[in-house]
C-alpha cells in the first residue's frame, strides 16, 4: 500500500508542481506565475511525461491569461514542441544539466520578443532580469522533479 501511495505520488508531482509555481504569483518573482513554464519545460521536453502535453497547454494559456497575452506562451510552447518533435541533432534527454543551456535559449528569447513588444528601458531591465531569475531556479526544480520522480 505504501508502495502504490509513494508511486502515485511521483507519477503526479509533475502536474502538482506546475499548479503550485503557478498558484504562487507574486509580482516581481513570479509574475502571472510564468516559473511554471520551468516544469513545464522540463516535463515536456528533457523528461517526457504522459499525458503532460495537454497540461502543459492548458497552463500555458493559464499564464497568457494572467499576463495579458494573447496565446503568447502558448504559441512558443506549440512552436517549440513542433521544432523539438522535427529536429533529431539535439536530444535534450542526454544533455546534462537538465538541458539548462536550450531552456535558458527558450525562455531568453521569447521574453526578450516579449518586451519588444512595448519597448521600454524599464520592460528590458525587466525582461533581463526575468530570464536571469527563471534561469537560476531552474536547475534547482528540475533536480527536485528528477529526484522526487526518480523511480520511473
Amino acid at each position: 500500500m505504501k508502495n502504490k501511495i509513494i508511486q502515485f505520488l511521483s507519477a503526479v508531482f509533475p502536474f502538482i508542481s506546475v499548479i503550485i509555481l503557478w498558484r504562487l504569483s507574486v509580482v516581481f518573482w513570479n509574475p502571472a506565475g510564468i516559473l511554471a513554464i520551468i516544469p513545464i519545460f522540463y516535463c515536456s521536453f528533457v523528461k517526457p511525461v504522459p499525458w503532460f502535453t495537454p497540461f502543459a497547454i492548458l497552463f500555458c494559456f493559464l499564464i497568457d491569461y494572467r499576463f495579458d497575452s494573447l496565446f503568447y506562451w502558448t504559441f512558443i510552447y506549440c512552436l517549440f514542441y513542433a521544432v523539438n518533435g522535427f529536429q533529431s541533432f539535439i536530444d535534450l534527454s542526454r544533455l546534462d544539466k537538465n538541458a539548462l543551456q536550450i531552456f535558458m535559449f527558450f525562455f531568453g528569447i521569447s521574453t526578450l520578443v516579449l518586451s519588444f513588444m512595448h519597448f521600454n528601458f524599464s520592460n528590458l531591465l525587466r525582461a533581463i532580469w526575468l530570464s536571469a531569475w527563471v534561469s537560476a531556479l531552474y536547475f534547482p526544480i528540475t533536480s527536485l522533479i528528477k529526484r522526487v520522480c526518480n523511480d520511473r
